[in-house]
């Protein structure tokens, strides 16, 4: 008689469920899996584009929205209204975006170095690091029209950086013509983007930095020190110029005006003493004699106000000289 084990064997196999809940459980699963796969939420500032069987279908507008589950259509997240940026020669630019809709598109990046060196029109050597902020304007045309679009909207920043830098001089894309610059490049690079139907529609380009590369600063510096040097000299040349000139025309002037006034003074003096002469002359042809009196006694008159000591005495009469005081200065 054989005894009993005190367990069995059949007590430590795996519970299988009876075959008629197989088919519930797989009927909860595909449920499940159509729920998680056709309930989309789109957020305020981006919109959903759906694809069925990967062909464009229709656009989803933020809120709850349902597709086609078991991914026959999907449902990709644009942020159409959220501004984004990218970054040039800069360190932050290095790394991806790690949350939103580029998590899932990987953006593939040059060296820094390479894409902020540039050479200007009259062969010097610049690095420039700018930012690009933007939005995008057409989801469509950003998903669908190029293969990559933030890849190739940074090649195109790239490109017309590089010719805008290049038909300006060094001083232009470092000190005055900065502006005019970041103006040529927002331009150029919208009319791009709208040529190649990219979606993307440019909001502003902001230069973080334009400096000269690492090794030639020393040289570049002692530059912009004689060319400040020369500035100062050619305004302090400027500034006594504008001292001295005004100063000398103003002189020149007020000699102009006074011989100006000098010659109308002896014009007028001269025609007042022609004036003068015909009236005595029309007086003298009325009465000679005593006109010519007149003249005498006036000429006269004028001519002995002049003489300090004065004798006057009869023709006829003599012997007058012991009388006078010849030494004296008292008149008779």
């Amino acid at each position: 008689m054989h005894e009993k084990p005190p367990f069995d064997l059949n007590d430590f196999r795996p519970r299988m469920f009876p075959p008629r809940y197989i088919p519930i459980v797989v009927a909860v699963g595909l449920l499940l899996l159509g729920i998680s796969t056709s309930v989309h939420r789109i957020e305020a500032q981006e919109v959903g584009v759906v694809q069925r069987f990967g062909k464009f279908n229709r656009i989803l507008e933020p809120g709850l929205n349902f597709a086609l589950p078991f991914f026959i259509e999907n449902v990709t997240r644009v942020p159409v209204l959220r501004q984004l940026q990218e970054e040039f020669g800069l360190i932050g630019q290095a790394r991806e975006e790690d949350s939103g809709f580029f998590s899932s598109r990987k953006v593939v990046r040059g060296n820094i170095k390479d894409e902020s060196f540039m050479i200007t029109g009259d062969l010097n050597a610049a690095e420039i690091r700018w930012v690009v902020q933007y939005k995008i304007s057409d989801p469509y045309k950003f998903l669908f029209r190029v293969r990559n679009a933030v890849l190739t909207f940074r090649v195109m920043n790239e490109a017309l950086m590089r010719e805008i830098v290049g038909d300006r001089t060094i001083n232009e894309v470092i000190t005055y013509g900065r502006r005019e610059l970041v103006a040529s490049l927002e331009d150029k690079l919208q009319a791009v983007c709208d040529q190649y139907e990219i979606g993307i529609e440019v909001e502003r380009i902001n230069l973080q930095n334009v400096t000269p590369p690492e090794p030639v600063i020393p040289a570049f510096n002692e530059v912009n020190e004689a060319q400040q040097d020369r500035e100062k000299t050619i305004n302090q040349a400027q500034a006594e110029y504008n001292k001295v000139i005004p100063r000398a025309r103003g002189e020149a002037q007020r000699a102009i005006e006074e011989a100006r006034g000098y010659a109308l003074e002896r014009v007028n003096e001269a025609r007042g003493e022609a004036a003068r002469f015909d009236a005595l002359y029309d007086e003298y042809r009325k009465a000679r004699e005593v006109t010519r009196q007149r003249i005498y006694l006036e000429t006269m008159n004028k001519v002995l106000q002049r003489v300090g000591k004065k004798v006057i005495t009869d023709d006829k009469a003599a012997g007058v000289l012991p009388l006078l005081n010849l030494n004296g200065g008292g008149q008779k």
